[in-house]
């Protein structure tokens, strides 16, 4: 594993079962030192990974006890001293906070307020942002916000069609993957005119820019929403709620772990939540195909309904894990979508090109490799540099 001396960020991105995490030197050309994670968060075989080092068996029985381990192995590699910031992915910024923000006390009371919002993500968020600030009380950290890319969505894209007075309350759509989109935007030859960004990985969004702007996005209030995800159902009609609590006695506690956790391609297939698993099993398994055929036919729609947002369209993106490595899915997904103009060529698609239509298609189909902790990296610095 490579070190530096030179003054550095270190990124944090903390999910329920998983830390990661990055460091970057600032400096001219701004580089990625390293990268790792703590997996498997909660279980005996807890490990921390980085790479070009060999993995490490941890004691990880919670994210309290991973984020010590992750600090104690900063400061026995002397990392702490040439840190100038840390950067965290915070999934929600609620209706405040339109941009990255350097965290204080007072923004930590502000985020706990904002935990009923995303009660999946928001406390682990905070719970790493005040473990580093015990450790390293000297050390800024920033907060760069997954909603902020859509946070200026115009009124009729934000406007959930309940009654009126929710909406004081902060409820609303926000959309969610907004460091991808924001990465993606910057890496495009050129960022003008009517994009689809299709973020599909175990977590899957759709965003439609236009000319550079988020219009509207298939994440709704919480990242549970829009197309069937990993585990995630996506949107449902409300009245399961109801019919469900009847028939079977749920709460919203149950209902909550139901839709996030045990829905989407793991509940359809019934056995697995991996796509490239599934894939490997559909010629057998009528499960398995037919949770790969809804997910396709409901990134298909997406892309209809936000085509017709857009009032057309110039560009396709695919990223995320499924997006950039699964070419069958990106190829059953554009199928008979040549009346929008897109048209795939079959051997770019297969070799996981950059671009991936023919020559004569309309709409330029592209595959991105996306970067959040690149995004943060980069966002940190330029608040450091003002």
């Amino acid at each position: 594993m490579e070190r530096t001396d030179s003054p550095s960020i270190l990124t944090i991105n903390g999910g329920s079962s998983s830390i990661k995490f990055a460091l970057f030197e600032v400096r001219d050309p701004f580089r990625r030192i390293f990268e790792g994670a703590i997996e498997r968060i909660g279980l005996p075989e807890a490990t921390l990974r980085v790479k070009g080092l060999a993995p490490r068996p941890v004691a990880a029985k919670d994210s309290t006890a991973a984020v010590g381990v992750l600090m104690d192995w900063i400061e026995e590699q002397s990392l702490s001293d040439a840190l100038i910031a840390v950067g965290h992915r915070v999934v929600h910024g609620g209706p405040k906070y339109s941009k990255a923000t350097r965290i204080t006390a007072e923004m930590v009371e502000e985020l706990r307020a904002l935990q009923p919002l995303d009660p999946e993500h928001m406390p682990e968020a905070i719970l790493l942002i005040e473990a580093f600030s015990r450790r390293f009380p000297q050390l800024p950290q920033v907060a760069c916000f997954d909603t902020a890319f859509h946070h200026d969505l115009p009124r009729l894209a934000k406007l959930l069609p309940i009654p009126r007075r929710y909406e004081a309350q902060g409820i609303r759509r926000y959309g969610f993957h907004g460091l991808s989109y924001e990465f993606l935007m910057g890496e495009l030859a050129h960022p003008k005119g009517r994009v689809i960004f299709a973020h599909l990985g175990n977590g899957a969004s759709l965003a439609a820019v236009l000319d550079g702007k988020s219009i509207d996005t298939s994440m709704s209030f919480t990242p549970t929403g829009g197309i069937p995800m990993s585990t995630r159902s996506g949107d449902l009609d409300p009245g399961l709620v109801g019919y469900l609590a009847t028939l079977e006695g749920l709460d919203a506690k149950q209902f909550n772990e139901m839709f996030n956790f045990h829905s989407g391609l793991l509940g359809i297939s019934e056995t697995s939540s991996d796509m490239q698993e599934l894939l490997s099993r559909e010629a057998e398994d009528v499960r398995a195909a037919e949770a790969i055929a809804l997910f396709c036919y409901q990134v298909k729609k997406w892309i209809g309904a936000f085509a017709a947002a857009l009032g057309g369209l110039d560009l396709l993106v695919f990223a995320g894990g499924i997006g950039e490595n699964a070419p069958l899915i990106r190829a059953r997904i554009c199928k008979g979508m040549e009346f929008l103009g897109i048209e795939l060529a079959d051997k770019l698609n297969d070799a996981n090109e950059g671009v991936i239509s023919s020559a004569t298609s309309r709409v330029v189909v592209q595959v991105m490799h996306t970067d959040e902790e690149w995004m943060i990296a980069k966002t940190v610095a330029r608040i450091f540099a003002r």
